[in-house]
């Protein structure tokens, strides 16, 4: 039988068209996740959203499963759950696979997963491989705690162990070749940014990492700063000890069901939500980057009590940034970091958070049920200004209490799940969903939340259209369809009621959202279109009356693909958006990206014309990003984005990174405002980044 298949999947695979082959390897993750990102959400709703930071968090985890992919081979339920991108389904379809026909050879075996998509099969080769098989006895499967799971069954000594272990130490800094306000007065720094990080991996089971981070315009070895970096991260991280699953000790992120009352780790958008048919499980990660945004600090484990008994807990005090009162108390908790000009010094680390809590999760075969927690203190009152109505029921006292119960099943058709949560003052917050694969061809999701506008949850990020898990029903509907191997058509429809006020919108309001997208695959090319419609309403200039505040977003590119071995591809994109804000705002992108790789170097560069009404239409442009930097720039008015990155490996150990950006605007003679403001129509960033892997 085993024979049998290989030959099938031999000969299908011949078959493949080369070029596919080159699609994957010219491609990178951060293109595809770019595809699945909702980046118009993020900056289109407004000031109180803050969604930019939960796809940053995203795009942090990624980069990190990246570095460390997993060998589909050997890997656990509980590992490829690690994945975010990936449905409850898909993960029980490839262990079902796997465990009928024995270890993968290729990775193109994939296809023959049933419930695996187009997105999912070009995503896995960037976060897993096919490792080699070994075959051993029952006397070799011994395996102390330092050792990996992929080594061949023999103790290892603790110098042999540090012996090939690599030492990761990444350093990036940014020149921005013009001044701004702030830099001749205001910023107590100059105007350079720069990061390092290093970071020690013993194996899977063992890591540390330490890192500094500096944006431009904070002091360095100054003022408060005189430990030198403006913000640091440091983490311990132990893996597979007997009953301890993990153990993480300095800063970290925890995620726990659906996001109602504990995540910090990831978000995901909704189309992506789609893909992985609104999958989500408990996580406990390092917080690897620098950014202030969400984490904690201290310890956090989980504990396999038994087979089906699952503990995850916590214990955090970190200082945060805040806006004072008068009265000394709180107005506004601040994440975004910045220490820039004196008012921002003052504020930081002005105020302290300790939190705890954690998850106890219950597993019989397909069925899981858990339990939720979490209590956080402030050492000040926050006591944000409640005389603004959208602001009446924002969180405010000291103490914090939050519990759930979460829910999930699954068998091979459909995936049920759910989670319901209560505050200290009573108030409700309930998501649920099914989905599954309604036939060989058309996978689909149906998913309801209801959110109190009295419930509150300092650290509760889930899928919404306020940015909150606050004042917000909704029902989501979605579906993928592929016909053909060529053709698939991906599709949701989003329903909003918000029955209280709002930021911009004084009473309760209403929101419909309407998404398609069309794939086609050709042998070297692939054709894609997408629509957004967004139907939402906001106040009038008067305040008296609530106006349409509608945007229509469209999309066209083609992409072509060959070569090898060296990789070629050229990308077209035409964006296009129309505005009621309420007045009519249009505007236009079209963009030409060029991508070439080969063997040890890549070269990658971006032309793009704009040309918008105004800041409501504005437009994004994917831009390939230094590793472990995250953007998605948008533009509006008239101007140019020109853009080139290069990346050169002179051995296994080095990786020599440096990006270019240049951006002319046409119609305005500085750019920015207040101590950001520029005082030219252009403006030129230099990024340059130093990678190395080395081992003793």
């Amino acid at each position: 039988m085993k024979s049998f298949r290989l030959y099938i999947i031999v000969n299908i695979l011949a078959l493949l068209p080369l070029a596919t082959m080159a699609q994957q390897e010219a491609e990178t993750w951060e293109q595809v996740y770019y595809e699945l990102m909702d980046v118009d959400d993020s900056e289109a709703s407004g000031a109180e959203d803050g969604a930019e930071d939960g796809w940053a968090e995203t795009y942090e985890l990624l980069e990190t499963l990246a570095q460390e992919p997993l060998d589909l081979n050997t890997a656990s339920r509980e590992d490829l759950e690690q994945l975010p991108f990936l449905s409850e389904q898909q993960v029980m379809d490839f262990i079902a696979y796997r465990d009928r026909y024995g270890a993968l050879r290729s990775m193109g075996e994939l296809r023959m997963v049933r419930s695996m998509d187009y997105i999912q099969i070009r995503l896995l080769p960037f976060f897993t491989y096919v490792g080699e098989v070994v075959e051993t006895t029952d006397s070799e499967k011994y395996n102390s705690w330092w050792q990996t799971d992929e080594q061949p069954a023999r103790r290892r000594h603790w110098w042999e162990t540090y012996s090939d272990t690599p030492h990761r130490l990444t350093a990036t800094g940014r020149l921005p070749l013009y001044r701004r306000r702030g830099d001749n007065e205001g910023y107590l720094g100059y105007p350079y940014r720069h990061w390092l990080r290093y970071e020690y991996v013993a194996n899977s089971r063992l890591k540390v990492g330490i890192g500094g981070a500096q944006d431009a315009g904070e002091p360095f070895f100054a003022d408060r700063n005189s430990w030198g970096y403006d913000a640091y991260t440091y983490y311990l991280q132990v893996k597979k000890r007997g009953a301890l699953e993990k153990l993480i000790v300095g800063k970290f992120k925890v995620s726990a069901a659906m996001g109602l009352i504990l995540n910090n780790s990831f978000s995901l958008g909704k189309v992506a939500m789609l893909q992985s048919m609104g999958r989500t499980a408990s996580s406990l990660r390092p917080h690897s980057s620098c950014s202030e945004s969400d984490y904690f600090q201290g310890a956090g484990a989980i504990l396999q009590l038994s087979k089906s008994l699952t503990l995850t807990a916590f214990a955090s005090y970190r200082p945060v940034d805040g806006t004072l009162n008068a009265d000394g108390s709180v107005a506004t908790l601040l994440y975004n970091g910045y220490h820039r000009s004196e008012t921002e010094m003052r504020k930081k680390y002005n105020t302290h958070l300790s939190s705890t809590g954690g998850s106890l999760s219950f597993r019989a075969g397909q069925f899981r049920l858990g339990a939720n927690a979490v209590l956080t203190h402030l050492d000040r009152e926050l006591s944000p200004d409640r005389r603004a109505l959208f602001r009446r029921y924002y969180p405010h006292g000291r103490d914090f209490v939050n519990a759930s119960m979460d829910y999930s099943y699954s068998n091979r058709y459909l995936t049920l799940k759910g989670e319901t949560a209560i505050d200290s003052h009573g108030a409700l917050a309930t998501m649920n969903a099914v989905s599954g694969r309604l036939s060989r061809h058309v996978s689909g999701m149906l998913m309801q939340r209801f959110f109190s506008y009295r419930y509150t949850s300092l650290h509760g990020h889930s899928l919404s259209s306020g940015g909150r898990v606050q004042n917000e029903s909704g029902v989501y509907a979605g579906a993928t369809w592929e016909p053909t191997a060529a053709l698939q058509l991906t599709g949701y429809a989003d329903y909003v009621y918000m029955p209280w006020a709002r930021y911009q919108a004084s009473r309760s309001s209403r929101a419909y959202e309407f998404f398609l997208q069309c794939d086609y695959r050709l042998p070297r090319w692939h054709f894609q279109g997408r629509t957004k419609m967004r139907l939402r309403q906001r106040d009038d200039e008067t305040k008296t009356t609530l106006v349409a505040y509608d945007d229509y977003r469209g999309r066209l590119s083609a992409t072509y693909n060959y070569g090898w071995p060296t990789q070629l591809t050229l990308k077209t994109q035409l964006d296009g958006v129309h505005a009621l804000s309420p007045g009519a705002s249009n505007g236009l992108m079209l963009s030409q990206q060029v991508s070439v790789r080969h063997s040890r170097w890549q070269a990658w560069a971006l032309v793009a014309c704009f040309d918008t009404d105004d800041y409501w239409s504005r437009l994004n442009v994917y831009e390939q990003q230094l590793p472990g930097n995250f953007s998605f720039p948008m533009f509006y008015g008239e101007g140019l984005r020109l853009c080139a990155f290069a990346s050169y490996e002179p051995s296994k150990h080095l990786r020599l990174i440096a990006k270019v950006g240049y951006t002319n605007y046409f119609d305005r003679t500085m750019i920015g405002t207040g101590l950001q403001q520029i005082d030219h129509s252009s403006m030129t960033d230099v990024e340059v980044q130093v990678r190395m892997k080395l081992s003793n």
